[in-house]
């Protein structure tokens, strides 16, 4: 976990050092970009007054600084430029056509590149000239006599041109490197576009060094890495702690149940933690779980100890019944051997259906008619007991298990015949959307107390605890248990005359109450 979580934020720190390298060398070749144009802008507004020394153009010094006409033909460099690239001319050097040796002729001097208006000079006769071959106004500057060459294809604006006498407010950028002094570094340049009054074309090539970029870039580099091992050390160490200490009630935990595991011992209980986290409530849910295992382990051995008392005794009167006849046969009691097997079969069959209960047997989905399983049950009730009456409505249909709503019936009426004085009366009934069975006698009743525990297992009130009448204390269990897989509840209450009341609430049968209604509302044929 641990590792999982430092090498998460290893993987975070470094791109987000990747992102901040990324913004920061962005921002710093922005910044040399706009120095680049603010040069490149302010040379361009200087060539107004040059004439052709670089002195008097004002050239900065330090920066790499090209001025070149349309033809690329280099018309002023910076000083202490000894090579440039980037700038798409790599001419350091101001180009001056050479004389001619048979004929020797004067050294033209380049056409004064101005920005901006400035007063007409004395053209010494070659103004009219210059001013007819670029077809401009009157105004001009002075040539020294050299009107003819003022009047070449060169001077001619250009379509996109700057306006005769301005500067291209766009400045094209670009990358390269230059050596200034014997000192070779990078840098970002700027083109700005620029026409003097006489309408000739100047491109100015200022740059700014990228210098100061890369050696913050290279140093905040180097800080990110050295400090990376040292922030992933604090995380680890830290992350151990937290984690460490989180889990610390969880090993308790751990350990208490692995020795409640050794010992089976299922009393004990895990240590609870006094936050209020998930921590917590997984010890407290585990103290709940270790509860209802222990309150079932505890009930499963008490199932287990009555079921062997109740099958010992009845075990034990047939052996004696047998041994006896054995040696005296006309002493055999064959009526009491038969009921004694008849009681150890019903005893069986009691334990058998607790089991698959308890293993979660669910009951079949069959449509049962409540009302007719009752009158049928009712039906095989022997004559020598209290007599038992059934009263049945139509469309009282649940659904479930035959057998195990057979069940729950026959012990319900067995139970009440034991205790009845008189009578015992059966009633089914239709009540909103749930089938409600009701078996009353006459009896003693059950006392407010003991309505409850009747329900449990192997439990007989003290009136019922004989072998011959009160059973094994298995019928009721048997019966609320089945209600229950029925989606149904089994209470106990007080019957009008007195005695005990039964009341077993199921739900109707899916799609019974549209047929009910349909046939409430069917008329009556004549």
């Amino acid at each position: 976990m641990v590792l999982g979580a430092t090498a998460v934020v290893a993987v975070v720190l470094v791109a987000a050092g990747l992102a901040v390298l990324m913004s920061l060398r962005t921002n710093l070749t922005e910044q040399a970009q706009n120095q680049a144009n603010d040069t490149a802008r302010s040379i361009a507004l200087g060539v107004a007054t040059w004439r052709g020394d670089n002195a008097k153009l004002g050239l900065p010094k330090g920066v790499p600084v090209q001025v070149t006409d349309e033809n690329d033909r280099l018309l002023a460099v910076g000083a202490g430029l000894k090579s440039i690239s980037g700038t798409g001319v790599s001419a350091v050097r101001v180009q001056r056509p050479a004389a001619s040796p048979a004929a020797p002729s004067p050294t033209p001097t380049p056409t004064p590149v101005t920005t901006s208006n400035a007063e007409p000079a004395d053209d010494h006769g070659g103004g009219h000239g210059r001013g007819r071959g670029r077809g401009s106004d009157d105004s001009g500057a002075d040539d020294h006599g050299q009107g003819g060459h003022g009047a070449d294809d060169s001077a001619t604006p250009r379509a996109g041109d700057p306006t005769v006498g301005t500067i291209d407010g766009k400045a094209r950028a670009s990358s390269g490197r230059a050596v200034i002094d014997g000192r070779s570094a990078p840098y970002r340049f700027a083109t700005v576009q620029a026409t003097d009054l006489d309408g000739r074309t100047v491109f100015v090539h200022a740059g700014a060094s990228l210098a100061a970029r890369e050696t913050a870039v290279r140093s905040t580099g180097l800080a990110m890495l050295a400090g990376l091992p040292l922030v992933l050390l604090v995380v680890g160490g830290v992350t151990w702690l937290v984690t460490r200490r989180a889990l610390a009630p969880v090993e308790g935990i751990r350990r208490e149940m692995a020795a409640i595991t050794a010992s089976e011992d299922l009393s004990r209980r895990v240590p609870e933690p006094a936050s209020h986290d998930e921590v917590a409530r997984l010890a407290r849910t585990t103290n709940e779980t270790l509860t209802a295992l222990e309150a079932a382990v505890d009930r499963q051995r008490r199932f287990v100890a009555d079921a062997s008392h109740e099958l010992r005794s009845p075990i034990a009167s047939l052996r004696t019944q047998l041994e006896v006849g054995s040696a005296h046969p006309q002493l055999l009691d064959v009526p009491g051997a038969v009921k004694d097997t008849e009681r150890l079969q019903h005893l069986a069959a009691d334990l058998l259906l607790l089991a698959r209960l308890d293993a979660g047997e669910r009951p079949g989905q069959g449509r049962v008619d409540l009302g007719a399983l009752a009158r049928e049950e009712v039906g095989r009730r022997p004559a020598d007991r209290a007599p038992v009456s059934a009263e049945a409505g139509e469309g009282c249909e649940v659904a479930g298990s035959r057998s195990q709503l057979a069940r729950v019936i026959g012990n319900l009426v067995d139970n009440a015949q034991r205790h009845a004085r008189t009578e015992v009366a059966v009633r089914v009934r239709r009540q909103g959307d749930r089938i409600v069975l009701t078996v009353a006698d006459d009896g003693g009743g059950v006392p407010a107390a003991e309505r409850e525990r009747i329900f449990e297992r192997f439990v007989r009130l003290d009136d019922a605890r004989s072998r011959d009448d009160g059973g094994a204390g298995l019928g009721l269990a048997i019966a609320r248990d089945v209600a229950r897989r029925h989606g149904g509840t089994l209470t106990a209450g007080e019957a009008p005359s007195g005695g005990a009341l039964f009341e077993l609430n199921l739900p109707m049968a899916t799609g019974q109450g549209a047929r009910a209604n349909a046939t409430v509302g069917k008329p009556r044929e004549s």
